[in-house]
């Protein structure tokens, strides 16, 4: 595969529908999917960017997460992954790609929906880092209903805990350990603006993640510390596949995009790249869109 600086058409730069169903149980593993997704294991090429900065990205094993966590790397990040244990085969390898660049990587395996747990990730992402200025939220929860009545409680307060309230935890938690000149990224998606009927609890979890960046934003301007937001429409991860959308949409998962295709995961990373570095010092409280040409207003 091309890296991705080559010039060539985006319409045709990665897999285009159809696509096969390939139901898999939460939380899903990139390894087992067809076709498998890029997050620039050889196609992102670093320059530099960010030397010798020390970051923690939560969903760092698959998707977009890992992505960024790839390119941080190569930038000349050390970095620190947070991931759920049954996600350990897909940790290991991107513990592996950081390591072959030189840099040092910590796993950081346990479930975001713990407070204690939040804090305790971030403590020992600090110390085991020597530091942390980057943190890149990405971790997420999403599950496809057809219904209103078909959102249980559980699921709710669970798509609410991982996406809403972890945010807030490791936030509070990581603002007092970092520099000035720090900057934290987070993760919403077009389903802010523009919600799927299916996804009734999910939509607003990203609504309140693009308010949460732009009121800490300001919040925290003062202090050095700069927050934005990456906000992806459709990409191809196991966060599809397993439950976020519904298996007869899987087929044709990004279609409905003007580039008639689902994004990658390497496709976001130079967003998160741009964000964690100091060539976007003047960038707060802002949301980047990555949506295949769908709005994101």
């Amino acid at each position: 595969m091309a890296n991705i600086y080559t010039l060539q058409d985006p319409t045709k730069q990665y897999p285009t529908p159809k696509f096969k169903k390939q139901p898999q149980t939460v939380p899903g593993l990139a390894k087992k999917m067809t076709p498998r997704p890029d997050h620039g294991e050889t196609s992102y090429i670093g320059n530099g960017r960010l030397p010798n900065r020390k970051a923690l990205v939560t969903g760092g094993d698959s998707g977009i997460g890992r992505a960024a966590a790839i390119a941080f790397a190569r930038e000349g990040a050390d970095v620190a992954i947070n991931y759920l244990p049954s996600e350990e085969p897909d940790a290991q390898e991107v513990i592996a790609l950081i390591q072959k660049e030189g840099r040092k990587a910590i796993a950081i395996p346990g479930d975001i929906r713990s407070e204690s747990f939040c804090k305790k990730m971030v403590a020992q992402a600090h110390k085991r880092l020597g530091g942390l200025d980057i943190l890149a939220l990405v971790a997420g929860r999403q599950h496809a209903v057809e219904k209103i009545a078909d959102v249980t409680t559980n699921q709710l307060e669970e798509t609410y805990e991982v996406n809403v309230f972890a945010l807030f935890w490791i936030c509070k938690a990581a603002l007092p350990l970092m520099p000035k000149g720090g900057s934290i990224i987070t993760t919403a998606s077009i389903q802010a603006t523009h919600p799927s009927p299916s996804l009734l609890d999910y939509a607003p979890t990203k609504a309140a993640i693009l308010a949460f960046t732009r009121a800490l934003a300001r919040q925290v301007a003062g202090d050095g510390i700069r927050v934005n937001c990456v906000a992806p429409g459709p990409v191809w991860t196991p966060l599809q596949i397993s439950g976020g959308q519904p298996q007869k949409k899987i087929p044709e998962f990004g279609s409905e995009t003007p580039m008639r295709r689902a994004g990658q995961p390497v496709e976001m990373s130079p967003l998160y790249v741009l964000l964690a570095s100091q060539e976007s010092s003047y960038v707060t409280g802002e949301v980047y869109g990555a949506t295949g040409g769908l709005e994101i207003g």
